[in-house]
């Protein structure tokens, strides 16, 4: 598979890598690193899951978006309609720690057999979904 890369970013991770700091190259992310309190951590601070979470949540809903955009048998998507991505991290049953993804998608007016449609589509263009396809457990709920 070949990607025709348009855009990057460089981010580095100084400290304990779960306690301590990212940054973006371009200064547009600064956060303070602090395990969840689920993790023994203090919790007041950011940690990689809300980051995959935020991001997952925002490319999927525009990925959708795009998908509608493309394929007119599709009813277009409410303004209003929102994603939730809720990331959960735990021991594995084999050695290391594991990720698993639920995209609780809701789409306003748009009756659920199309949302699903959408949702289904969304899948095929995000590379969230791309990336943890046969990785990771990925659930997705249209409500």
């Amino acid at each position: 598979m070949s990607v025709d890369i348009k855009y990057e970013v460089s981010a580095t991770a100084t400290g304990g890598g779960r306690e301590g700091n990212v940054k973006t190259e371009d200064g547009a992310l600064d956060l303070k690193m602090v395990p969840p309190k689920a993790l023994g951590g203090a919790g007041d601070g950011h940690n990689p899951e809300q980051l995959f979470a935020t991001g997952y949540a925002a490319c999927y809903l525009g990925a959708m978006r795009f998908a509608a955009s493309q394929d007119k048998s599709l009813p277009k998507i409410p303004e209003d309609a929102k994603v939730t991505a809720t990331v959960g991290i735990g021991p594995r049953s084999d050695k290391g720690f594991g990720l698993k993804v639920n995209l609780k998608v809701d789409m306003p007016g748009i009756d659920k057999a199309d949302a699903q449609k959408i949702a289904d589509a969304g899948h095929g263009i995000c590379p969230y979904s791309h990336a943890t396809k046969g990785n990771i457990e990925v659930t997705t709920e249209v409500v």
